[in-house]
């Protein structure tokens, strides 16, 4: 299927960014400080939901609210420096570039927070949603014309069949590449190292 030049959707956690050892070090603060157990080791193996889905594991509802402000008052001081880009993340946004493409992040996590993120690592980030999750990452990709949206999660699949766009699938998450056929991905990567060579051939 040939595409028009190219918009293209990024989930961040676990498809361009490994933040796990940054996200367990504010969860392990978290923990000393309020006393609560938190199994940072389970947290970390199922990025994607919105965090205030997480905390709500963790603390009773009433507490969620100040949990995620101060989550993300020590996210920039802990989280930042620890989390690197995946193989493949860097070529596979400037792939996009290269086809005369633009680039948007669209993702469950704090947009101030995902921007830290982007400009520590220099990701080539066109544009950038945060605070969407699952179907509600739909209405920001198609706004944006986006004709593909990339993720790790099955979460990220259903935002592509809200936005009415190819979903491309990568196995570098808490999924499986077989969990994510299974989910509906029209296209399942290992890892985004294929994603040049896929976007060139599905441009036809």
């Amino acid at each position: 299927m040939a595409l028009p030049a190219p918009v293209i959707g990024f989930d961040l956690d676990m498809t361009l960014i490994d933040s796990r050892p940054g996200i367990g070090a504010v969860y392990d603060a978290l923990a000393a400080e309020t006393g609560v157990h938190i199994d940072t080791a389970l947290v970390t193996s199922r990025l994607g939901p919105p965090l205030p889905a997480e905390l709500a594991n963790w603390f009773p509802a009433d507490r969620v609210p100040a949990m995620v402000d101060r989550y993300r008052e020590l996210y920039p001081a802990l989280a930042i420096e620890p989390t690197i880009a995946l193989p493949g993340a860097v070529e596979a946004l400037r792939a996009v570039h290269a086809l005369g493409g633009s680039t948007v992040v669209v993702t469950s996590k704090f947009a101030p927070s995902a921007r830290l993120h982007v400009e520590h690592l220099e990701l080539p980030v066109d544009d950038l949603v945060g605070n969407v999750y699952a179907a509600g990452k739909g209405p920001a990709l198609a706004e944006r014309g986006a004709v593909v949206y990339v993720g790790d999660h099955t979460a990220d699949i259903a935002a592509a069949r809200a936005a009415g766009t190819v979903s491309v699938a990568v196995a570098s998450g808490p999924f499986p590449a077989d969990a994510l056929r299974a989910a509906g991905a029209d296209v399942v990567l290992e890892s985004l190292h294929e994603f040049p060579d896929w976007l060139k051939v599905s441009r036809g």
